[in-house]
């Protein structure tokens, strides 16, 4: 079996890189501020890595930022998508995939088609997968490297695998940098029994922090064992992790759904022809 190794910037706590790791894939991660690691001073090595993978800080795109502008400051980390951009032309990937809020920019780099999906974790919902009730829309731009498309006729674009979801699907549009207009996708909608007539998150009255979800008052946040769950991990998933525990509820509910993560990455496989790839899941 041939491994394919990828490169994951901006891992976090590495819920993404857990997603294709399980889907099959070799992932390397790069540095992360919550490891004291500056991704401005990093500089992966060309040719090495099949794809990169990576979801730059969002704060700056989110609806939150307008209330930290509104207060006099800006968002932390800024836009570091350039940074996300500079690291692909560096390593020179056959593609990319960047998540991120919906709002954010799709990034931009020469010699990639780039096309542009937005989800929502829901459509995701397996009933041999945990966590797939969460309501959670991210944006996803998949990056396929010109020469790569030409080449083996590869459209760049990431085909979900509709054949999971209960419900009808519906039209999704994907738009296309490549000047080639709306590429049609399938959006479905999946609600299992076990997720019915559940709350998406089960809050409790702590300090505000995340606002609330379905049907929520805002000022709520989620408990840590909840939020683990709602992301498709173990309860005790940060059992031993050496944070404070309102540090463990911020990097579970920064990273990427599990489910909607090993959707991507068989998407990825799906559009690059991976499929011999075995599964450790």
């Amino acid at each position: 079996m041939v491994v394919r190794l990828i490169l994951s910037l901006f891992p976090g706590i590495g819920l993404l890189d857990m997603a294709f790791e399980q889907e099959g894939f070799c992932v390397v991660r790069g540095p992360d501020v919550l490891w004291g690691g500056d991704i401005r001073q990093f500089h992966p090595p060309g040719g090495v890595f099949d794809g990169v993978i990576g979801g730059p800080p969002c704060q700056a795109f989110s609806r939150l930022a307008v209330m930290v502008r509104h207060n006099g400051y800006e968002p932390k980390f800024g836009n570091l998508i350039p940074e996300f951009e500079r690291c692909v032309v560096e390593a020179c990937p056959a593609w990319f995939l960047m998540e991120n809020v919906p709002a954010a920019p799709q990034p931009v780099v020469d010699g990639y088609l780039v096309s542009r999906h937005v989800v929502n974790n829901r459509w995701f919902s397996d009933p041999a997968e945990m966590g797939a009730e969460q309501n959670r829309v991210r944006a996803l731009s998949f990056g396929l490297d010109r020469l790569v498309s030409d080449a083996y006729g590869i459209a760049p674009c990431l085909p979900f695998d509709v054949a999971l979801f209960e419900h009808p699907a519906v039209a999704l549009g994907v738009t296309s940098s490549d000047g080639g207009g709306v590429m049609r996708g399938r959006r479905p909608f999946a609600l299992t029994g076990r997720h019915a007539d559940r709350l998406s998150w089960v809050a409790q009255p702590v300090p505000a922090g995340h606002g609330g979800g379905d049907n929520l008052p805002k000022g709520y946040v989620y408990s840590l064992e909840d939020a683990c769950e709602l992301q498709g991990l173990p309860r005790d998933f940060t059992e031993h992790m050496p944070f404070r525990k309102d540090a463990k509820l911020k990097a579970v509910a920064n990273g990427v759904p599990l489910p909607m993560g090993r959707a991507i990455a068989r998407a990825v496989k799906r559009a690059m022809g991976y499929e011999e790839m075995s599964c450790s899941a």
